[in-house]
């Protein structure tokens, strides 16, 4: 299937182009609505996000503040980042993302998955972890990790996670 598509089979939203020419960004929906006027989505792989819109999309689904500093090293160091946006007059509007670090051989961790509540249950999430588990599948990644809270382990099941059938081999040490 081409990009996006498997989530978008059964709903009224129409692929309407793959790339446009000399950005690599990519169109991927067009029937979401936003105060019912059509939107045209797109997604990015570019590193080059604004933090400041990063920030507040993160505060729209209840995340803690963290250090737009520490947030810049942190997109900087992954290997992989994705964006989801609609432009509308003019200004770029960031509605998900999501970043995955990885050894860039074996292993890759998905971090930071967030689809603002507006565009919340229409594919968006599933769509942006399928491309992001087909990026890292691509580089030939096998392993692929993640961290879920309690409220959204369903939500990677019904991606293919599955919790650790051997029990929890993960550990953490923080600071006291």
């Amino acid at each position: 299937m081409t990009f996006w598509n498997f989530f978008f089979n059964n709903k009224k939203t129409k692929i309407i182009e793959n790339t446009i020419k000399n950005t690599g960004t990519k169109i991927f929906i067009e029937n979401l609505k936003e105060n019912r006027q059509k939107l045209i989505i797109y997604s990015s792989t570019n590193k080059d996000i604004n933090l400041h819109d990063l920030e507040k999309l993160c505060d729209s689904v209840g995340w803690v503040k963290r250090p737009i500093k520490k947030v810049k090293i942190a997109i900087d160091n992954s290997f992989l980042t994705i964006a989801i946006f609609y432009y509308k007059e003019n200004k770029k509007n960031l509605i998900g993302f999501a970043r995955a670090t990885s050894d860039e051989s074996f292993n890759a961790t998905i971090w930071d998955v967030v689809i603002h509540p507006q565009f919340q249950g229409k594919g968006l999430g599933k769509a942006l972890m399928q491309e992001t588990i087909k990026q890292l599948r691509y580089h030939d990644i096998s392993t692929i990790t993640l961290f879920a809270d309690p409220e959204v382990i369903q939500f990677y099941k019904g991606i293919g996670f599955v919790t650790d059938p051997d029990g929890v081999k993960g550990m953490f040490w923080y600071p006291v």
